[in-house]
């Protein structure tokens, strides 16, 4: 049996979850959001509280209980309080701007690389250097976040491209003269 599958899943005032044809649905003050649960997974509602139960004790059933409890506390916590990623930009020159729902970045190419956000998701621009990814479902907040590090990756000789917040980029020694070798 899975140990996070157990564990309680507490609903914070103001957000309700329901579970019927196998769809759970979460509604609180950010939003509403819908999964699908797939296998023998039950979901019982509780006062505050909410279970996920393996209904039976299939492999296939135990290996997908800890992964729908978390789903769900991960549903509970963005209609709640919602999820925030935040990137920086490390490069001679390079900047990005928010230019009505676009988010305009000059990150070395010869021309600017813009990227428009998908519906549910905040980009926000604080400094030139700064990027923020906001919004209340956490597998696409992650996900708009990795697309835009993707742009232009941390590359390791002189740390240049788009990292996460707090990220640390190994850096490496760059090429020697060679000279006195034999």
């Amino acid at each position: 049996m899975s140990r996070i599958g157990k564990k309680v899943i507490a609903v914070p005032a103001g957000v309700t979850v329901s579970f019927e044809d196998g769809v759970v649905t979460v509604k609180g003050p950010k939003g509403t959001l819908t999964r699908e649960i797939k296998g023998n997974i039950g979901v019982k509602n509780e006062g505050a509280e909410v279970h996920v139960v393996a209904l039976d004790d299939l492999k296939e059933t135990n290996a997908r209980h800890g992964l729908y409890r978390a789903l769900i506390a991960d549903m509970v916590k963005g209609v709640s309080e919602g999820f925030v990623r935040s990137l920086e930009i490390k490069g001679v020159g390079w900047k990005a701007q928010m230019q009505g729902n676009k988010l305009v970045m000059n990150i070395g190419f010869s021309h600017p690389v813009e990227h428009t956000a998908p519906e549910g998701i905040t980009l926000a621009c604080p400094s030139a250097t700064e990027i923020t990814v906001s919004g209340i479902d956490k597998v696409l907040v992650g996900q708009v976040a990795a697309d835009l590090r993707a742009y232009r990756t941390p590359e390791p000789y002189h740390g240049y491209g788009i990292r996460y917040k707090g990220e640390h980029v190994e850096h490496k020694e760059g090429k020697t003269s060679g000279k006195g070798k034999k």
